[in-house]
């Protein structure tokens, strides 16, 4: 590949431009009935080339990019969207036309800003939300490989956060989603002020999915720069806050009939991540100084407590239980890791002991 000429490329982009016109005509032409396999055959085959050529090939990569490769790509990919059928003939020219501009990104900064210039925020957001999951997983992957943090920053913009909510909507329906999941840990995570933005406008099932994928890097404790420190600590103050904010919302699991409550799933998802957080000893020191933190799990375990006394419910005491008890039940340790997370903020903790 490393030998190919810059005509091979030539040829290949005026192919496509080719394609563009004869599928816009097509478009145009929507009372007619038009043919376009030949037509898809050929994009097909034109990204397959393109897609192969530019892998770990910077030279290439950047001819192609030169030559408006990209551009055209993103172009053609809209017009294939727009088609709206869903034959393989199409599925196929989309897949290796995302396949492309993943490999033509891979590596090359030049290139990756190119794609995002073209096809950020309207191409993201429509194969995002494509019924084909290899549309869908090769979109994530360009997105992955065209993250950084500057461009994550963008996606605070409120007609550009959807971006940011639809990549948690593919990771929550489509859990063997390894690039929306990298995408969430590794950059969007990253940037607490995006977090407290995309929590805001997500259900309490998608919080939870969040909250999910917070533990992951929680449990992972390999901070290293100062930078990351800071991010973990800023993301800790946001999910301690939103506990203190709803840690009663728990209170509903003691109606059986309530054993779904999706806000009281968000609050025990919050004190497990909490847990967590708090069995970080690097960062222990600060997550001990939020305030209210520890007064609210005091409260919150005394509130528990006192409904398990009133009524026989999930907050019972496990001896005082029928044998009926539904293991199952998301409640079930709530009250055990309320006090795991006070013992853990109270850890050589003078002043929190005292306050105990």
């Amino acid at each position: 590949r490393e030998m190919a000429e810059e005509s091979i490329f030539r040829n290949l982009l005026e192919i496509l431009i080719s394609a563009s016109s004869e599928i816009e005509q097509a478009c145009k032409d929507s009372g007619e009935l038009v043919d376009l396999d030949t037509c898809l055959l050929l994009i097909a085959e034109c990204f397959r080339c393109l897609r192969n050529a530019c892998v770990q090939c910077a030279k290439n990569q950047h001819v192609m990019r030169n030559l408006g490769l990209i551009a055209t790509s993103v172009h053609l990919i809209k017009l294939l969207h727009g088609i709206q059928i869903k034959e393989e003939l199409l599925l196929t020219a989309l897949r290796c036309s995302l396949q492309f501009l993943g490999n033509v990104a891979a590596g090359n900064g030049d290139s990756q800003n190119s794609i995002w210039k073209c096809a950020f925020p309207d191409l993201f957001l429509t194969c995002l939300t494509y019924s084909d999951e290899k549309i869908v997983a090769y979109c994530c992957m360009v997105l992955f490989t065209c993250l950084n943090s500057d461009k994550v920053r963008e996606l605070l913009d409120p007609g550009n956060l959807t971006v940011a909510v639809r990549v948690l909507k593919v990771y929550e329906e489509r859990l063997d989603s390894e690039w929306s999941f990298l995408i969430v840990t590794d950059h969007l995570l990253k940037c607490p002020e995006l977090v407290k933005a995309l929590y805001a406008k997500l259900s309490n099932q998608e919080r939870v999915t969040l909250l999910e994928l917070v533990m992951t890097k929680a449990i992972e404790k390999n901070l290293v720069t100062t930078e990351e420190m800071n991010v973990f600590m800023r993301l800790a103050d946001f999910v301690a806050g939103c506990f203190q904010e709803k840690c009663e919302a728990v209170l509903k699991f003691t109606s059986t009939a309530d054993t779904e409550d999706k806000e009281a799933l968000v609050t025990i998802r919050l004190l497990d991540v909490l847990c967590e957080m708090t069995s970080n000893n690097g960062q222990l020191e600060h997550l001990q100084a939020l305030p209210g933190l520890l007064e609210t799990a005091i409260d919150t375990l005394r509130l528990t407590h006192l409904a398990g006394k009133q009524a026989v419910n999930i907050f019972t005491a496990r001896h005082a239980l029928t044998g009926q008890e539904e293991i199952s039940h998301p409640a079930v340790g709530f009250k055990s890791h309320l006090i795991r997370l006070i013992g853990n903020l109270c850890h050589k903790n003078k002043e929190n002991q005292d306050k105990v």
